[in-house]
């Protein structure tokens, strides 16, 4: 029921106006999402660089269902790699890029449309000094992503990937893809997945997370630990000193807004601490249905709020 709810809210431009005009509510807005236009996302990535931190910024839109959409979200990034580039920050700041955004969903030859947008978006961010890292969606998307990430690959080796530890096959993806020069993102999974694909307990997911970042650790690729969880930070940088490796072999990633002052601390100790920026104009849609993915993510979001560490 209350997940029917949210995902009604996310469609209702009335509710979006009456949220985002309200003082509390515009403050936990501007919190986690950095605005809506790439000079606001790049002032937001100027904060957090000039503060020692790493940036990954994902311009909001998913589940694309027209070309002309697809290709306004392509472009949208090729606006923002030049702000970037302009400002000098691509040394420090890369994209995330949601194949659903540029096509992959579209009829037809939705997987080559997103695949030439993503080529495209690959092409400007090494031209800028930077990289891209392909975003993972829902299961039913994992294959394609996969095979566009090949693809990319093959041209553009520095392309990251995502995998999400609650899949039952992650462990399995974490040894195809842990070997040199392979960027890793490990995040746990947001999307409500059926029991046949993915762990459902929190234990389980969080066993999942483990198994899967001692393969990165111990793998010859470059591991990205996307976690707010204390524990699993401190399971992170335990795996990384048996495995040897030094700060700078792998990184650290939060979402902007979440843990600023953990965030800073690892920074603080020399490891690279990347932070995920979301913006645009749909960032209503996209707040309401995280929250509509996991409920239970509406208190995680309201501990934030009372607490920064």
């Amino acid at each position: 029921m209350l997940r029917r709810v949210l995902l009604g809210m996310s469609r209702s431009p009335q509710i979006k106006k009456a949220v985002s005009s309200l003082p509390v509510s515009s403050g936990i807005v501007a919190r986690f999402v950095a605005g809506e236009s790439a000079s606001e996302a790049v002032l937001a990535t100027e904060k957090l660089v000039s503060n020692g931190l790493y940036v990954t910024l994902d311009h909001l839109g998913e589940d694309v269902t027209d070309l002309a959409a697809a290709t306004a979200t392509a472009d949208a990034y090729l606006e923002l790699l030049r702000q970037l580039a302009g400002a000098g920050l691509t040394k420090n700041a890369e994209v995330s890029v949601k194949l659903s955004a540029v096509g992959q969903a579209l009829p037809g030859d939705g997987e080559k449309i997103a695949l030439e947008n993503a080529r495209t978006i690959c092409h400007a961010a090494r031209n800028a000094g930077t990289t891209v890292t392909l975003d993972m969606e829902d299961h039913t998307t994992t294959d394609s992503t996969l095979g566009i990430l090949r693809e990319l690959r093959q041209d553009f080796p520095e392309t990251g990937a995502v995998l999400q530890a609650y899949l039952r096959r992650t462990e399995a993806d974490c040894r195809d893809l842990a070997h040199a020069g392979s960027r890793v993102r490990l995040c746990k999974g947001a999307y409500k997945e059926p029991e046949s694909v993915a762990f459902q307990e929190k234990r389980a997911v969080d066993k999942a997370y483990v198994r899967a970042m001692k393969v990165l650790m111990n793998g010859a690729g470059y591991p990205m630990i996307a976690s707010h969880d204390p524990r699993l930070i401190a399971i992170a940088g335990s795996l990384a000193d048996r495995a040897n490796r030094r700060p700078g072999s792998f990184e650290y990633q939060m979402l902007f807004g979440i843990r600023p002052e953990e965030q800073l601390r690892l920074a603080s100790q020399g490891h690279t601490m990347r932070v995920y920026i979301p913006y645009g104009e749909d960032w209503y849609g996209y707040l309401v249905r995280r929250l509509a993915e996991r409920p239970a993510n509406l208190q995680f979001f309201a501990r934030s709020l009372i607490s920064k560490k």
